[in-house]
């Protein structure tokens, strides 16, 4: 359980740090990293599972699947701070 969480909070990071440094700026610090990197997971997932896609399991998929909702949630949050 503990190895778990562990695991999704470093996923978290390195997506939140990856897609930071893709989109603008050199990432959000440690923490803005993680909760970005942790609700993109979620957002990519919901997001994929609605459309129909299915990664297969594992370090990519999960890793691929955070990076895209990381991506659709801050851009969702620039669109709703421009709106």
């Amino acid at each position: 359980m503990f190895l778990s969480l562990l695991i999704y909070v470093a996923i978290g990071a390195a997506v939140g740090w990856l897609v930071g440094n893709m989109l603008e700026g050199g990432g959000y610090g440690v923490v803005g990293n993680i909760i970005v990197g942790i609700i993109g997971s979620l957002v990519g997932g919901f997001v994929l599972g609605l459309i129909g896609i299915l990664l297969p399991g594992g370090l990519i998929g999960s890793i691929f699947t955070a990076t895209i909702g990381a991506i659709l949630f801050l851009y969702a949050i620039r669109f709703v701070k421009h709106a």
